[in-house]
Order: C-alpha cells, then structure tokens, then sequence
C-alpha cells in the first residue's frame, strides 16, 4: 500500500508557498524552521520527487511539480476541515469556533452593529475575525485557516458558494467648494473630466469604483491613492480630486469630521455585500442562518 502523506506535511508545504520564507512558514505552522524543513524533505522522500529546487537562495523555488501539489495539498486539507466540521455542524450547529475573514472596506463599518446580534442572537458563537484584501481572504478560505469570508460581491473567488445579502451603492464624495456639491445628486456622466481618487490595487472596491466610473472622459488618478477609506476621504477633503464611497462606509462614519460633502450616484452603480464559503461545505445551512442577522445590521442607522 503507498504510504500517503499527512496533514501536518501538506500544511507545511502549502505554508512555504504562501508565506515564501521558511521562518514564517515555520511560524504560522507553530513549529520551528528545521521541523519545517524536516518535513517537507521528508515528504520529497517518500512521494520520491523534488518538490523545491535546492538552489542555495533565500527564497524556496518550487518545481513544477511542487507548484501543482501545492494546489493539491489545498484541496486535500479543504476536504479534512469539511470532514471535521460535518461532526461539528450535526452535533450543535452555530455553537464554538467560527473564523469570520472580512475585508477593510466592510469590517469597521459594519462589525460593530454586527457583533452585538450575534452575540444575542447565538450566544454559544465564538467568531474569531480576520481582515484581509479579498484575494488573501480566499486564499484563507482555500487552505482552511478561515470558515466564512463576509465581502463585497461579484469577486473572482475561485470554487466557492456566495450568497448575496444586501445591495450597497455609491455615493460620491467631493471638496465642499466643488460645483457638483450644490445638487441633490450626481449623474454618471457629471463624473467625465474629474479626477476620480480610488484605493490602491489589491482592494477589491478599486474594482466596484472602476466599473461605475469607468465613462469617456474620465480620469482616475495615477499619482494619488490610498490603503483605506478614511484617508481618502481626507484626500478628498484636501481638495485632491474626487471618490465614489458605498453607503455602508458613509452610514459608519467614514466622512466624519472632514471637510467634503456626500451625494448619491444615481443609477444603479454600487457593490453587492455577501456571504463566501467553500463549495459544498457541510456548514452551509449554517452560514444561511447568519444572513438576517447580518442583513438587519446593514439596515441600521
């Protein structure tokens, strides 16, 4: 019978590829480097290839072949959690541990409305929270490290089930001096010519703001952009351009003290919040039971 590899070995080889440093590899592993090292040799030995190319640099190269078993060794570990949380789910659903991954432009806006119902509403809940830009997240969500991921649809999630729980449009944000500021609301076509500032890359709400600005004429800034909304918005306030905001971050606050006046964009230009988990997880029914909670928080003000 071939001698198949453990868990702990695919963790550590998934580890190394993420993390691209065996240290830190080591670190998220808990275990120490050489353990580490040990291991995946280890591992190299018994499937009798080469996973790493022994090139004597500071960074571990994957071979082709460690490249494919990497996403391999994601999936098996995928399968292990699901097996777990099958046990877990029909013993006592909502009860324990649940890794909650959310993005920066959803979390600090929405999570304190939220975590008081679910505290109420699932007082046995233990959720650990993550922030993260989307594509770590899923990355997350992919390896097992996280049960559910709360972000900003649509998004390129790979081999997951989404749920969609509220709409989320945008608002645009300008200096208070700026002659858009004078009407109730703003048309697309008002944002031709103006310097639109958006999020750095990586931010999946970069994306959102690209499609609802994305008209003839318009310039979205190159030399400007920020790693969150709340510098933004005092970039705006700074008379540096304007901003597309979705309403969630506008109800939170995010504008609060900053010298820039709101206005919505009409039409129907705007993000969809939701729910991301990995497909066929026995958890599902579970995570449908978190939407009203969710869903009532979005509707607070």
């Amino acid at each position: 019978m071939t001698a198949l590899p453990s868990p702990q070995q695919l963790r550590y080889l998934v580890a190394l590829a993420e993390h691209g440093h065996f240290g830190r590899a080591a670190s998220a592993c808990a275990v120490t480097q050489s353990t580490l090292s040990a291991g995946i040799l280890a591992l190299e030995r018994q499937l009798d290839a080469a996973l790493l190319e022994r090139t004597g640099g500071k960074r571990p190269v994957f071979t082709p072949l460690g490249r494919d078993l990497v996403g391999r060794a994601r999936s098996v570990l995928s399968a292990l959690t699901a097996f777990v949380e099958a046990v877990e789910t029909a013993r006592d659903p909502l009860t324990g541990p649940l890794r909650l991954g959310t993005i920066p432009t959803i979390g600090p806006f929405l999570l304190p409305r939220l975590m008081p119902r679910l505290r109420q509403s699932f007082p046995r809940l233990r959720l650990f929270l993550r922030e993260d830009l989307t594509e770590r997240l899923v990355e997350g969500l992919e390896g097992g490290r996280l049960d559910l991921l709360l972000l900003a649809l649509p998004c390129d999630c790979g081999d997951v089930e989404t749920m969609t729980i509220a709409e989320d449009p945008f608002s645009v944000a300008l200096p208070t001096a700026h002659p858009l500021a004078a009407r109730e609301e703003v048309t697309p076509g008002a944002l031709a010519g103006e310097r639109v500032m958006l999020l750095e890359d990586g931010h999946c709400l970069r994306d959102h703001a690209l499609s609802a600005c994305g008209l003839p004429g318009t310039a979205t800034s190159q030399e400007f952009a920020a790693t969150s909304l709340h510098t933004l918005v005092q970039m705006v306030g700074g008379g540096l351009g304007i901003t597309l905001l979705p309403r969630l971050a506008v109800a939170g606050g995010v504008t609060a003290g900053a010298e820039v006046a709101v206005r919505p964009l009409t039409g129907t230009f705007g993000r969809r919040i939701g729910l991301a988990w990995r497909a066929r997880s026995p958890r599902a029914e579970e995570f449908r039971a978190l939407a009203p909670s969710i869903a009532a928080a979005l509707s607070e003000r």
